[in-house]
């Protein structure tokens, strides 16, 4: 795989940043996108000369088409995409603000299927590779991350479909689950005064993994054109459990949601439900940054 173009939304941190200078390092030619451009244009620098970054928000289709066509226009063409921009916000499904709610999915899964329909037409030209950026959450769902866990179920479920749909046309669909890896969208999700301590109360959820280890992960992936990435391996035969993780979750949470509930409340009574329910990522500040700008 080494020497493709590889086009990445969410590239201006975290794990898009890390796999985007990985990439690089082995030969291929880098194209950004995100929303940051002073973080795009550093990690761009890293990349190489030949590296190129486009601020585009994946929740606007016009402002991700223009990306994309231009992307293809200095480069001619895409042969790997890594759709991973994302936000996480914790609360409660019953008391967080129900824009943040929706906005979860507009990011995380809309946003994931506007890649998808805006780069396939390159991908099935170069019979390229699509990786999907999932979660632990499809399988795992932890209480606090109800919007999380739906839109990651949802990416799984897409690049699934995908994959059939796609394989004799000669494109290769992987989808990555990974657990808590050390970036500032999980170090903003465990900075909450609630639901931080949600998640570390709950095994397969406690631990946060270097960042340096899954985009190791991600990258081998990517060279393999692997259907799955897992980050850490584990992941791989917890799948064989799903039907039982939902009861374990239950007993495991059963003390610590009532009181987190109530918490949540009191949290939002003295913060507000938009800023307690506030998105960590970097669509997460943006969104943020556009709040106050009002």
């Amino acid at each position: 795989m080494a020497g493709k173009v590889v086009l990445i939304t969410g590239a201006s941190r975290g794990i898009g940043a890390g796999v985007a200078r990985r990439l690089a390092a082995g030969g291929d030619t880098l194209a950004l996108v995100g929303l940051e451009p002073d973080e795009l244009k550093k990690v761009a620098e890293d990349c190489g000369p030949d590296a190129g970054w486009w601020e585009a928000d994946v929740t606007d289709t016009e402002s991700l088409r223009a990306a994309v066509e231009a992307v293809v226009a200095r480069y001619g063409r895409i042969d790997v995409v890594v759709a991973n921009a994302g936000i996480a916000a914790p609360g409660f499904s019953r008391s967080m603000d129900p824009a943040v709610w929706e906005r979860v999915l507009d990011v995380d899964l809309y946003g994931v299927w506007r890649t998808v329909h805006l780069t396939l037409p390159h991908l099935l030209a170069s019979k390229g590779y699509l990786l999907l950026v999932s979660s632990l959450a499809a399988i795992v769902q932890i209480p606090g991350m109800a919007p999380y866990n739906v839109a990651k179920a949802g990416v799984e479920a897409m690049g699934n479909s995908l994959r059939t749909e796609l394989k004799h046309l000669g494109v290769d669909v992987g989808v990555a689950h990974m657990t808590f890896v050390d970036t500032d969208m999980v170090r903003g999700v465990d900075e909450h005064p609630v639901f931080g301590n949600v998640r570390t109360g709950i095994p397969l959820a406690s631990r946060v993994y270097p960042l340096d280890f899954a985009v190791e992960k991600f990258g081998e992936g990517i060279r393999k054109r692997s259907r799955v990435v897992h980050v850490p391996g584990w992941i791989g035969p917890l799948k064989a459990f799903r039907g039982l993780i939902p009861h374990l979750v239950e007993l495991g949470s059963r003390f610590r949601v009532p009181k987190a509930d109530r918490a949540a409340l009191a949290d939002i009574e003295a913060r507000g439900a938009a800023e307690s329910s506030r998105a960590s990522g970097a669509g997460g500040r943006a969104d943020s940054q556009k709040a106050a700008e009002k």
